[in-house]
């Protein structure tokens, strides 16, 4: 039933972007791509592994995915079979280089189509993620090349995640969370490290929202919460939403 919806998704982008490719030949490249399944194990060992060669254990894919360790084990050997993963039992998995290379790959449609969905379509940054869930498994390269031409190459999603470019290289950002600034301190928002919608919300009632400049006034030692000034109001946060807002100085 996912493979239905994402195919009409397909007819749906393609004929609203100017029907720049074939769309029998691009439905016939979609249903030749591994599965949602295994892309998705794919995109989270990278996230899980902070994006380089550090090991990640069954039981945190597990946790992450929401299924049971057996499970995360028989497609472990399932990717190490195709070469995806370097996998040993009790010592975590690795990425490839070409599972790597997938995994980027996933993730760079996915922070596409979150930006054509808010900047063409007009959806929120809290309603976005879903969507594009179901379109980074679209398998053309040309129709993301194509995308990301489309909207002058961005460098960064609508939560100010880097966006790679088709080589699968990523533009540096510096930043700091909110959290380990002190007072007197000045910043950009820059990005957030949290995506749930909850969060996006709060964020957006309260004016925290990408490019916007903060001061910060206090941090209050007894629980860690912030008192920040922008555009000459005052707001209060929590610790816990200050260490998911990533600063630019």
């Amino acid at each position: 039933m996912a493979k239905f919806y994402s195919i009409i998704y397909i007819i749906i982008y393609s004929l609203f972007l100017n029907d720049f490719l074939d769309l029998s030949k691009l439905i016939v490249r979609y249903t030749k791509m591994q599965s949602f399944t295994e892309e998705n194990y794919l995109k989270i060992i990278y996230h899980l592994s902070n994006n380089n060669d550090q090991a990640v254990q069954t039981n945190a894919i597990a946790e992450r995915m929401q299924t049971k360790a057996a499970s995360v084990t028989d497609m472990m050997r399932k990717l190490a079979e195709k070469e995806l993963v370097a996998y040993k039992k009790y010592q975590g998995v690795r990425l490839t280089d070409s599972g790597r290379s997938a995994a980027v790959n996933v993730v760079r449609k996915h922070r596409l189509w979150e930006v054509f969905l808010v900047e063409k379509l007009n959806f929120k940054w809290d309603e976005v993620h879903d969507i594009a869930e179901e379109l980074e498994h679209i398998n053309s390269a040309e129709l993301v090349d194509r995308l990301d031409e489309f909207l002058a190459f961005p460098k960064n999603d609508p939560h100010g995640d880097p966006i790679p470019d088709k080589h699968g290289r990523f533009t540096n950002n510096t930043f700091v969370k909110l959290s380990k600034l002190k007072s007197g301190d000045q910043g950009i928002i820059l990005g957030v490290s949290e995506h749930s919608s909850g969060f996006l919300k709060h964020l957006e009632k309260v004016g925290l929202t990408l490019g916007r400049q903060v001061s910060i006034l206090d941090t209050i030692d007894f629980d860690g919460s912030v008192e920040l000034l922008i555009e000459n109001k005052k707001i209060n946060i929590s610790r816990e939403v200050a260490k998911h807002i990533l600063i630019k100085r």
